[in-house]
Order: C-alpha cells, then sequence, then structure tokens
C-alpha cells in the first residue's frame, strides 16, 4: 500500500506499543489510529478482569499520548464499529494481532472477510503466542495432548526477537472517542474495587521493570523456590501477559539470555511459558476446553453442580475452615492474583475433597482473577480435577496440611491473609473483609469456622466415589 496509507490499529489483549507486530506493519503502512472496542466479550468479563482490563487502558492511553498519539475508545459489535471509523478517518487499511478463543478467532474470520469484502485492506499477525497453534504438530500430523512432548517439540525453535516500539504518525483530524469513566468497568468490583486497585502494577513500562527485576534477582532459584508460598519468588507478570502489556516472546528471549549466562532456574521458568502456550494449543484444537470433560470417560461423574450448595459458598467465601484454601482464597480477593501452587491447592479441595463441579470454581476464578486467562483457566481446573489434558491423577489429592508444613512452614502465608484464627492481625488479612461484598455479612470478629470437610474424611470419600463411578 505504500507509506501514505491510513491504519486502525485495533488493540485487544496485546496492550503495548513494544514488540507489537500489528502496530509496527501499521506504523510501516503510514498515519495510526488506535483503537479499543467495548464488544460483547469485554462485557462477558468476570468483574475483575473488567477492572484490570480499565487499569490497563488507562495506562495505555498515557503511553500512547506520551508517542504523539492517542487511543480511541469505541462500543458496539466490532464489525460495525471498524467499518464506521473506515468511513470517518478515510483509513484504507485495518491491523490486528490475532485471537485464539473460538469466539474471537470466529469473530476474527468474519469481520476480515467483511472488511475485505469491502476492499479495505484487513490483516492479522501473530502477537499472543509464541507459536500459532497450527504449527505444532505430532509425528502424525495432530495435536498434542500431552505437555512433555509438547515442550521437547518446541524448546529449540526459534522465536522472533523482540523489536522496539514504532514512531507513530498521528492523523490530522482524530475521530471521536468514547470517555474510559463512562465505561465504569471496575463498576462490579463495588468495594473492592479500590483494594485489589491498590495491588496492580499496569502498563508496558511496569511489566518490562519487573521482568528486569525477575531476571536479575530470581530467575536462578525459580526453580526451587517458585512453590513456596512465603517467598516472593515468581516473575509476578501473569495479569501483565494476560492482557499483553508485556508479550510472552519478550519473557522467552530473556529467559534464554539468562540460560546462556549460565542461571540455572531460568529453563524451568521457560517451562511454566510453554505451559501456558500449551494450553492455548489445546484450546484452539479443542475449543470446548473450558465447558466440557477433556475425557469422555468423566461424563456423568456426581459432581456437585449447585452453585447455592453450602460448601461452595464457603469455598468462595474463604470459610471452609481449612488455613491454606481460605488464605488462598482470601488472597485472591485481596489482590486479585493467588499463588499457582495455592490455586492447586484450593482447586483440589473445591474439587476432591467437596467434590464440586471443576466448572463451578473455573467460574468463580474468571470472576475474581486480575490475571485471568481462558485457556491456562480452563486447562487448570481440568487437570486438577482429573478429567483434563495431561491429568494428574484423580487419587492425587493435595492434602492442604501436608501442603501448609512443607510451603508455609513459618505459616508466613496463612498468617498474611487470615484474621480469625491468629492473634496478631496483618493489614493484608484485615483488607479481606474490605474487599468482600457487604452482603457475606462477614467480620474477623465471627471466629474462624470449623472445617466443612476434614482433611482426611475428604479423601476417603473422593476415593470413595471415584471407585463407585469407574465400576458402573
Amino acid at each position: 500500500m505504500g507509506f501514505n496509507g491510513k491504519t486502525i490499529l485495533w488493540f485487544r489483549r496485546d496492550l503495548r506499543l513494544g514488540n507489537n507486530r500489528a502496530l509496527i506493519a501499521a506504523a510501516g503502512h503510514g498515519t495510526v489510529v488506535p483503537v479499543f472496542i467495548r464488544e460483547p466479550g469485554v462485557e462477558a468479563l468476570g468483574a475483575a478482569p473488567k477492572l484490570r482490563l480499565e487499569i490497563a487502558l488507562r495506562a495505555l492511553s498515557c503511553e500512547l499520548r506520551a508517542a504523539g498519539s492517542r487511543l480511541i475508545l469505541r462500543s458496539g459489535a466490532p464489525g460495525n464499529v471498524l467499518r464506521a471509523l473506515v468511513k470517518e478517518t478515510g483509513a484504507n487499511a485495518v491491523m490486528w494481532n490475532r485471537r485464539y478463543d473460538p469466539v474471537g478467532a470466529d469473530t476474527d474470520r468474519m469481520i476480515k472477510a467483511a472488511l475485505r469484502h469491502d476492499g479495505i485492506e484487513a490483516r492479522s499477525f501473530a502477537g499472543t503466542l509464541l507459536f500459532e497453534p497450527w504449527t505444532v504438530a505430532t509425528g502424525q500430523g495432530g495435536p498434542y495432548r500431552v505437555y512433555t512432548p509438547f515442550w521437547k517439540a518446541v524448546r529449540d525453535r526459534d522465536v522472533p526477537a523482540p523489536v522496539e516500539a514504532p514512531d507513530l504518525i498521528a492523523p490530522v483530524k482524530w475521530p471521536e472517542s468514547e470517555v474510559i469513566g463512562d465505561w465504569a468497568l471496575g463498576k462490579a468490583m463495588r468495594r473492592g474495587a479500590e483494594v485489589v486497585a491498590g495491588h496492580v502494577e499496569a502498563g508496558e513500562a511496569a511489566a518490562l521493570a519487573r521482568l528486569r527485576h525477575f531476571v536479575s534477582e530470581r530467575i536462578g532459584d525459580y526453580k526451587a523456590q517458585r512453590d513456596f508460598l512465603d517467598r516472593e519468588a515468581t516473575s509476578g507478570l501473569s495479569d501483565a501477559l494476560s492482557l499483553g502489556e508485556i508479550s510472552a516472546g519478550q519473557c522467552w528471549h530473556a529467559a534464554h539470555l539468562a540460560i546462556q549466562a549460565g542461571v540455572a532456574g531460568a529453563e524451568h521458568f521457560l517451562k511454566e511459558l510453554v505451559w501456558r502456550e500449551f494450553a492455548w494449543h489445546l484450546m484452539w484444537h479443542f475449543p470446548r476446553l473450558a465447558e466440557e470433560n477433556w475425557r469422555d470417560d468423566w461424563n456423568g461423574f456426581p459432581w456437585i453442580e449447585d452453585a447455592e450448595d453450602a460448601r461452595y459458598r464457603a469455598w468462595c467465601q474463604g470459610r471452609t475452615g481449612v488455613p491454606l484454601v481460605d488464605a488462598a482464597m482470601r488472597e485472591m480477593y485481596v489482590t486479585g492474583k493467588m499463588h499457582n501452587r495455592a490455586r492447586m491447592i484450593a482447586a483440589s479441595y473445591l474439587t476432591k475433597h467437596l467434590r464440586v463441579h471443576w466448572r463451578l470454581g473455573l467460574k468463580w476464578f474468571e470472576t475474581c482473577l486480575v490475571d485471568w486467562d481462558a485457556a491456562s483457566n480452563a486447562m487448570g481446573w481440568q487437570w486438577v480435577a482429573g478429567c483434563g489434558p495431561d491429568a494428574a491423577p484423580y487419587f492425587r489429592i493435595y492434602n492442604p496440611d501436608t501442603q501448609a508444613e512443607k510451603f508455609d512452614p513459618a505459616e508466613s502465608y496463612r498468617r498474611k491473609w487470615l484474621a480469625e484464627p491468629f492473634g496478631a492481625r496483618t493489614e493484608t488479612a484485615l483488607s479481606y473483609f474490605d474487599a468482600i461484598p457487604e452482603g457475606w455479612g462477614l467480620s474477623p470478629e465471627m471466629g474462624y469456622p470449623a472445617p466443612i470437610m476434614g482433611v482426611k474424611a475428604g479423601r476417603e470419600a473422593a476415593l470413595l466415589a471415584y471407585e463407585s463411578f469407574k465400576s458402573q
């Protein structure tokens, strides 16, 4: 098209200027009009992901203005919005980075076809994952179903080197934009929004700073320390990755530099990046991953599926009476995140000790996590429940008490997030009562509940249910 074109750059979950293939292509085409659309998929987000998105969009808007550009906000069906913007701006191209969830991918295909029918150049780019899902196949040509062979297939692949943010040419006249405050994306969080927002570091610059700190200070001990709940040993990049404030490729190359320097724990960090990649590989090839048991032989298992069940409500509220499980849930309400080891323990207690359907847990995390990622959330829940790809056997049931002894030996994590069982109440533990819905009617003076299901009794009941189901 040449350098005299005008391109609409459609941001989605790629909220950064650096290492953004679609933005680089748009800048090479000429004038760039960046836009974010509040489409139905945005409206369908859970409360915490919506809040995090609003904070991210504010950060991106500031970063674009610093680059001499701005972010245009519009609401509606994306095809209609983009066509309207094409007419308003005289743009002759629309560009974006690809999505891989089933709804997003189908929407993008239809929009691309419609724009091209109108004579508009429509181009999509690889920008969210390390590898396009259709480029990784087994020797038989099918998708991988087990992580370890997937890792071996991709670990030596080339990943394009990160590129700097391009210079942006602004249009002579900007189209009208909606106001982010009017969207009120964080409204559903109610009083919890202020608590969670205080723990969010949004934007590309913050994400890159966290990556640099992690690689320089923590990555060497990552493999040995990452499971300890009382230590700051992880990258803290999950929410930035979920919104594309930093790319997986940037993390990949930073880890490879550490490997070349002989840093011991760096390869394990790469494996975790590829675990995320594997989840999206599966969701691309098996788009019902978040809705149906991966393994058909689990259909008919007698899960509790009633969202009003008292045991499920107690788990949601962080009031199971099992300290490590409750601490994990409360960390999520205060920060919007949960340590990965704690996620596995909390998910195992729900699906095995309480035998509540993994889909209820998945939906609750989808509501409460600022780092919610559709594929990782789905695969993680199915993996823990025992019905998913690369699944842990059903009889592998996390014991919260022994896990606490091993990964929180000084009770630091539990004391940080639980107020009632401990005399010295931490600020973080008390913040839980400021973050949760007032309708729950909870206060630290209520006392700590007895376990709704004992660790030993819950394990025995889970195994009995499993054996009974398999014998039918």
